[in-house]
């Protein structure tokens, strides 16, 4: 018993500070993505009961900008992970919310961790689009599973397009590692 709590204590060293320019080239990133997605939904999707602005997006802004090197920052997790897991969310949404939202949020959320591990597209923002999908709006749940498609696949596609854009403008940084 001993042996595990000692694991608690942890052993290893904090990461060295992250370089000025890395830094800025983060903020310059999540600033360009997530005005993005606010500007669209303003112009274009406002009049709409539909939110291109979902609170997961901002934690894929700190991968995709801010974590390059991640696994879990590359193009297949970013997409396929928020849209497998919005997926499941609404799923779990429309069977199991009869029997408490509890339920629905929790295998959600476990469901869509098993489901990004099964297909490599772990996303760690994608367990918060699941739960989103279930404790969400009554307006987002009569999207149903639309709701994959906007708001969650096309600001995927957005932050993407400003990650591959914004991420390979410094000669030391390259976004993506992989596709596949």
């Amino acid at each position: 018993m001993n042996a595990y709590f000692r694991k608690m204590k942890g052993g290893g060293k904090s990461p060295a500070m992250t370089p000025l320019a890395n830094i800025f080239w983060s903020f310059i990133g999540a600033f360009a993505g997530i005005a993005s997605l606010h500007f669209i939904h303003s112009s274009h999707i406002a009049a709409t009961d539909i939110n291109m602005i979902i609170g997961s997006f901002g934690a894929s802004a700190v991968l995709v900008y801010g974590a390059i090197d991640s696994p879990l920052a590359q193009p297949r997790n970013l997409v396929g992970g928020h849209v497998l897991s919005a997926l499941v969310g609404v799923f779990c949404y429309q069977f199991f919310a009869p029997y408490g939202l509890w339920l629905a949020g929790a295998l959600a959320v476990a469901s869509s961790i098993a489901l990004m591990h099964l297909t490599k597209t772990l996303h760690p923002p994608g367990g918060a689009t699941a739960l989103i999908a279930v404790i969400g709006s009554p307006q987002l749940h009569e999207t149903g599973y639309f709701f994959a498609v906007l708001p969650v696949g096309r600001g995927a596609l957005i932050l993407l397009f400003y990650a591959l854009l914004i991420n390979n403008i410094p000669r030391n940084r390259r976004y993506p590692k992989f596709w596949w």
